[in-house]
C-alpha cells in the first residue's frame, strides 16, 4: 500500500483527476452490488461539465485536503430514487423524497461510495465533509467555473429502472 500512495503522490495533477473519477465511479458500483443494488455505468454519455435531468434527490459531499478539493454529488431521478431507497431498505423504507428516513438513505450511499473511492485512491490527508442532502423537482447543479475546476458527470442505469448520476467536481494541486 505504501507503494501506491507514493505512486499516487508523485502523479501530475491530471492522473490524480483520472485516479479520482475511475474510483468514484468504480466505487459506486461495488458498493451498488454489496447494497443490493445494480447500477450500470452509460459510458457513451459520460462528460466533462454537468449533465442532468429531471432530479428529485440529491447527496452533496465535500473532499478536502491535501492538494485535493471538491464534491461528489449523486443524483436521481425519480425512478432512480425508488430504486436506490427500495434496494438500501429491503423495501422497509417507503421512497418518499420528502421524508428524512428515505433521504438518509441516498446520504448513506454517498458516504460510502466517496469513503470506500478516497480509501482506494490511496491520497493521505483527503477527509470527506458530511452529506448535504436536497429534494425537490428538477434540482441543478451549477457548477464552479473558477480556473482549474473540473466537472464531470457519470450517468448510470439503475435496475429496474432510473438514473442515477455521479457528478464530480474537483480542483487538485
Amino acid at each position: 500500500m505504501a507503494d501506491r500512495k507514493g505512486v499516487v503522490n508523485d502523479m501530475s495533477n491530471m492522473d490524480k483527476l483520472a485516479v479520482l473519477v475511475n474510483m468514484f465511479g468504480s466505487s459506486l458500483i461495488s458498493v451498488g452490488r454489496e447494497v443490493g443494488l445494480e447500477v450500470v455505468l452509460n459510458k457513451a454519455q459520460v462528460s466533462q461539465g454537468v449533465k442532468v435531468s429531471n432530479i428529485c434527490a440529491a447527496s452533496l459531499i465535500g473532499i478536502v485536503g491535501s492538494g485535493v478539493q471538491g464534491t461528489a454529488i449523486i443524483m436521481l431521478d425519480e425512478a432512480g430514487f425508488g430504486a436506490v431507497i427500495t434496494a438500501m431498505s429491503g423495501g422497509m423504507i417507503k421512497p418518499n423524497n420528502a421524508d428524512p428516513v428515505a433521504m438518509s438513505v441516498v446520504g448513506e450511499l454517498s458516504n460510502m461510495v466517496s469513503g470506500r473511492a478516497l480509501i482506494q485512491a490511496a491520497l493521505p490527508g483527503v477527509d470527506v465533509t458530511p452529506p448535504q442532502l436536497l429534494s425537490g423537482d428538477n434540482i441543478r447543479n451549477v457548477p464552479n467555473q473558477a480556473p482549474g475546476i473540473k466537472c464531470f458527470t457519470l450517468p448510470f442505469a439503475v435496475q429496474p429502472s432510473g438514473t442515477l448520476y455521479l457528478v464530480l467536481s474537483f480542483s487538485v494541486g
